[in-house]
């Protein structure tokens, strides 16, 4: 892949969630530096509410982004972003990096859930995201990367999905796509000519003794129980649209797996 290029912005968004001692979440490091932003918004119950908001379209080629969110002891936070982000090229070329960490301490749920990721046609973007969970810990991740926007081809995108739950990994897997990635990466065996996939990773101690029950509930949309407790859901769909729609079904898909005849 193309060289970083120093030229380029660096931003970072740092989220520290805190159980309150009153049945909610607190927020005592809410942080950004910057093309970032990150606003409390109004939240439900027990868990506080995140936005990222983008104060510039990007990243471009060249720049850094980082984003972490550490979620304490019975702590309860969800963090969703204002609108899809670009990835462009820049002025100057060169890689983008984008880097997510995210930590959920015991008894502590965290929901990642931001808006699609859209690779534009001449952008070079490497995205890295890395949780780790502690035992008894909750999670729900959603990734949307979408390539090229409507009629134009994709830049090149590199997606590495890394999930830790007690120091042991549950998931590490990686996606390339676009020009210069291995040959056939649009083809069947990966995304069948779709140019929207996304995946949404759940873990929760409950699976133990609920385990989710393999199986591909529509068509572009597959459920696979991971080691963990966790389950990964994988979706490829012709655009954003009826990518979501596929992932929104994802919940319904956890249904506790048929005990085995005797």
């Amino acid at each position: 892949m193309g060289g970083v290029n120093t030229a380029g912005v660096r931003a970072e968004a740092e989220i520290r969630a805190r159980a309150d001692g009153r049945g909610g979440t607190a927020l005592p490091v809410l942080e950004s530096r910057g093309p970032l932003a990150v606003r409390r918004t109004r939240g439900s119950g027990a868990t506080a509410h995140v936005t990222l908001v983008g104060a510039m379209s990007g990243p471009h080629g060249g720049d850094h982004f980082t984003v972490r969110a550490d979620v304490g002891p019975d702590a309860r936070l969800r963090v969703g972003s204002a609108a899809a982000t670009l990835a462009l090229p820049g002025q100057h070329g060169g890689q983008a990096r984008q880097d997510v960490r995210l930590t959920v301490a015991a008894g502590g749920e965290l929901h990642w859930m931001p808006e699609p990721l859209i690779s534009v046609t001449g952008s070079e973007l490497a995205v890295h995201t890395h949780v780790d969970l502690a035992p008894g810990a909750r999670l729900v991740l959603r990734e949307e990367l979408v390539l090229g926007r409507t009629g134009e081809d994709p830049g090149r995108l590199t997606s590495r999905l890394t999930v830790r739950v007690d120091g042991r990994p549950v998931l590490d897997q990686e996606l390339d796509c676009g020009p210069g990635a291995e040959g056939g990466w649009d083809g069947p065996a990966v995304l069948g000519g779709h140019r929207a996939v996304g995946q949404l990773v759940a873990v929760d101690p409950e699976f133990e003794d609920k385990p989710v029950a393999p199986g591909v509930p529509a068509d572009g949309l597959a459920v696979l129980p991971l080691t963990g407790p966790a389950v990964l859901v994988s979706a490829v769909a012709p655009d954003a649209l009826r990518l979501r729609r596929l992932l929104d079904r994802a919940p319904s898909a956890f249904a506790p797996a048929a005990p085995a005849s005797a």
